[in-house]
């Protein structure tokens, strides 16, 4: 088993930033993707940002130019930096993780945190 642990979010107005981060710990032997999905009410969960093991990134067009993510391969850590926030920003905001556990088996599989709310005020 994989456990993702998120910490870093909270209430900040419309402008300001906050710096989210994630933990992986367990069965792991390679970590490939690593990204940050997020959740509003009534609506399917969105990616956010993700990055490989490679270093190669993919944005969401809404926070283009305002989010950075970036990961500590050796520590299993994954960073969201979200610097000009909007009130539409507001979500929970969800770790996730492509694990493969073992050398044995090539079987990757997916893991998601427990979430972390972030809330901007207008």
């Amino acid at each position: 088993q994989v456990q993702l642990v998120e910490s870093g979010g909270g209430l900040v107005q419309a402008g300001g930033s906050l710096r989210l981060s994630c933990a992986a710990s367990g069965n792991i032997f390679v970590i490939f993707a690593m990204g940050w999905y997020r959740q509003v009410p009534g609506k399917q969960r969105e990616l956010v940002a993700a990055i490989t093991s490679g270093g190669t990134i993919n944005y969401a067009d809404s926070v283009k130019g305002r989010f950075t993510v970036s990961r500590h391969n050796a520590e299993n850590t994954v960073y969201l930096q979200m610097n000009s926030l909007k009130p539409e920003d507001t979500a929970v905001y969800y770790c996730n993780a492509d694990v493969r556990s073992t050398l044995l088996s090539a079987q990757t599989t997916s893991y998601w945190g427990q979430g972390t709310q972030v809330t901007v005020s207008s």
